[in-house]
């Protein structure tokens, strides 16, 4: 017993051991000795030019032939009278009408160009949930500290910022050895094939194969994350897949004064709590790179956690599935969202249909969900239907990699408080669309939030704050200036 005891005791001390020599030669990700970004004088029109935008109601919406194109040629002409430098001087290319590529054309017609996205297309208001607003969605009113408006975060801003930044950059005379392309979509928020699918295989038809691109995605989270009390700046540096299916039961209808034993409705649900139910399994490789630059600056236990994950990796999983942010890094997660069943009150539905969406995690497939989807529901008498525009998760791009660490650089000249983290994003961007053209795919906008008004992205009171706005303008001058 007692040599017992000595072998135990000597693991757990070789154990501890090794706990703090991992602890201790955690190396810092943070970029250090980083100069401040040149200012970029910005006039109060530049705000109002993003008011403008705002007010008009460029919607996107599931049906195209229902969508208000109009909108979308009045917001062209609109960018037109607004940045008459960039019309005058860069090349513009219509895609499908509405999408909008620019190309400023380098001086080295040997590097790489660099290509900047963005979206100006915006989500419906819900009907109903217009008096939930302070002030009306299109209206584009300023009031405390804030922008109010569809679009002013997802995704306008960084539209106008990017344009504003290019507009000022010509007026100093400053002209980019690198080409820098500029591509603007109009149906982003309906998974973007007439914009940015057009334009992105137009560019790889013509063999452009940009040094980086930079989409919307993560953001400068002012309230950052557990145990980080500095504002953490969130790259995406890959972006979940996309799957959505319709599970459908059918039954044989009739007088309600007589229903079966399980109606369709009955079954359908049974199908969609058991999705509920039985989510898919959790696993941490798709945050391993976030975990890495954030070991460094969070408390000495976190630390012990994230450099020995290969011992606390369910715990730390465990603290992270605790809010729904964290839980949607960790799996493919399972959403219904829509339900259509039944005409009458008094009468059975016949078909009874839900929609379902996943966002798939780094590992997973489109086949894989759908073969773990039927394994889940066991019941071979609802039908799976996979609708169209599902795609696998995006490759992951190397942090690593030059331009990143020029991306980080640029982050750390506007934003010197944050901390710089490379993340998995969990929505869908357009540039999972423009994949295949650089191995460099990056999700970023330069906007400090916090989690109540990323919260307002497709929702009710959607706001930017007014004091974002310039360090947005002097993020994307400062990018294009370092990317030469």
């Amino acid at each position: 017993m007692r040599f017992f005891l000595r072998l135990l005791g000597l693991g757990i001390l070789l154990l501890l051991v090794v706990l703090a020599v991992n602890t201790l030669r955690l190396p810092s990700y943070q970029l250090t000795g980083v100069a401040p970004a040149p200012a970029v004088p910005l006039a109060d029109s530049a705000l109002a030019r993003l008011a403008g935008a705002v007010r008009i109601p460029t919607i996107s919406t599931t049906d195209y032939a229902q969508t208000d194109t109009a909108q979308f040629g009045r917001f062209g002409r609109y960018l037109r009278q607004a940045f008459p430098k960039v019309f005058a001087q860069l090349k513009l290319e219509k895609f499908n009408n509405y999408g909008l590529l620019f190309t400023w054309a380098g001086t080295n017609p040997a590097l790489k160009p660099v290509l900047l996205l963005g979206h100006y297309d915006v989500v419906p208001v819900l009907p109903g949930t217009e008096g939930k607003w302070a002030h009306p969605p299109f209206a584009g009113i300023q009031a405390d500290g804030y922008l109010y408006g569809r679009g002013t975060l997802d995704d306008k801003a960084s539209v106008l910022a990017q344009l504003e930044a290019v507009e000022y950059l010509l007026g100093t005379g400053f002209r980019p050895a690198r080409t820098v392309l500029l591509a603007f979509g109009h149906d982003e928020e309906t998974l973007g094939q007439r914009g940015a699918g057009a334009m992105a295989a137009e560019l790889g038809r013509r063999g452009v194969r940009p040094e980086f691109l930079l989409d919307e995605g993560g953001l400068v989270k002012t309230d950052g994350v557990p145990g980080v009390q500095r504002p953490v700046a969130l790259v995406g540096i890959s972006e979940k897949g996309y799957l959505t299916l319709e599970l459908t039961a059918t039954g044989q209808g009739g007088h309600s004064s007589m229903p079966p034993a399980q109606t369709s409705i009955g079954e359908l649900a049974a199908a969609v709590l058991k999705l509920e139910q039985h989510p898919f399994p959790a696993r941490l490789d798709a945050d391993n790179h976030l975990l890495d630059y954030l070991a460094s600056e969070v408390p000495l236990g976190q630390r012990l956690a994230f450099a020995n994950r290969w011992l606390f990796a369910p715990l730390i999983m465990k603290k992270m599935a605790g809010t729904a942010a964290g839980n949607a890094t960790l799996r493919t997660t399972t959403a219904p969202t829509m339900l259509r069943a039944g005409a009458k009150e008094n009468v059975l539905a016949i078909d009874a249909t839900a929609t379902i969406n996943f966002r798939l995690l780094l590992g997973d497939s489109v086949a894989g969900v759908v073969r773990e989807v039927r394994r889940i529901i066991a019941d071979e008498k609802i039908r799976i239907k996979i609708l169209p525009n599902s795609s696998a998760p995006s490759p992951v791009s190397d942090p690593a990699a030059a331009p990143f660490q020029q991306l980080h650089r640029t982050i750390r000249s506007v934003f010197p408080e944050a901390i710089v983290a490379p993340y998995a994003v969990v929505g869908a961007t357009d540039a999972r669309q423009y994949a295949a053209l650089s191995p460099n795919v990056y999700r970023f906008l330069p906007a400090q939030m916090n989690q109540e008004a990323i919260e307002s992205m497709h929702g009710s009171n959607e706001r930017l704050p007014v004091a974002n706005y310039p360090r947005m303008v002097q993020f994307y001058a400062t990018l294009i200036r370092n990317s030469q």
